[in-house]
């Protein structure tokens, strides 16, 4: 696929394809996840991953669902509007040989909110990484809790600029680790069962 976009390229860190290289699109709207704070998410992670179904909005480069393809997960879905970053989610895919994948060229919010969206399965572990100026960590949040996508138990990574998400995130998603990394605020929440949905 010719993109018409130069590329740049991310190693996966661990698991049957570690080191096998992922190439992205060089656009500026595409932040993908550094190999730093990957490398902790996974160690957050550890025995979280195996055989569990994933989601990962605002794909990007689909490194945090290709990585945790590589660990074992047992499906992932990779949500990205750019069409030539999920053409190339879609090529890497293609290159290291994944099954149980399914990529949406579409905006996350939208897909969200669809009650069409295809494999209506339930998530136990989800990545979301907004562009940092969109100032979409609250609505991507709600609207992925009221969704009914989420195991009751379910496992979510947030990546922010900012430092304080409290109003940002539905009630019963309880925080278990947070790190800063330069500009990179990451947080790893766990839900506590579901919410009344007339919450906001």
């Amino acid at each position: 696929m010719n993109s018409g976009h130069q590329q740049s390229s991310l190693r996966v860190i661990a698991g049957k394809w570690r080191s096998r290289k992922i190439s992205f699109p060089t656009i500026d709207e595409l932040r993908p996840t550094s190999n730093r704070v990957r490398e902790t998410l996974f160690n957050w992670l550890q025995g979280s991953v195996k055989g569990e179904d994933c989601l990962d909005l605002f794909a990007g480069s689909g490194a945090c669902g290709i990585e945790a393809l590589s660990r074992g997960a047992r499906s992932v879905v990779f949500v990205e509007k750019n069409r030539d970053a999920a053409g190339i989610i879609k090529e890497n895919l293609r290159a290291l040989g994944a099954d149980s994948v399914n990529v949406q060229c579409t905006d996350v919010i939208s897909w969200l909110e669809s009650a069409s969206t295809p494999l209506q399965q339930e998530f136990g572990l989800v990545f979301i990484d907004p562009p940092y100026d969109a100032n979409l960590e609250k609505s991507c949040c709600w609207k992925l809790e009221q969704s009914g996508r989420l195991k009751s138990a379910a496992l979510i990574y947030l990546e922010s600029d900012k430092r304080q998400l409290s109003a940002e995130r539905p009630p019963n998603w309880d925080v278990i680790k947070s790190k800063k990394a330069g500009r990179v605020n990451f947080y790893l929440f766990r839900r506590t069962g579901s919410i009344n949905k007339g919450t906001t």
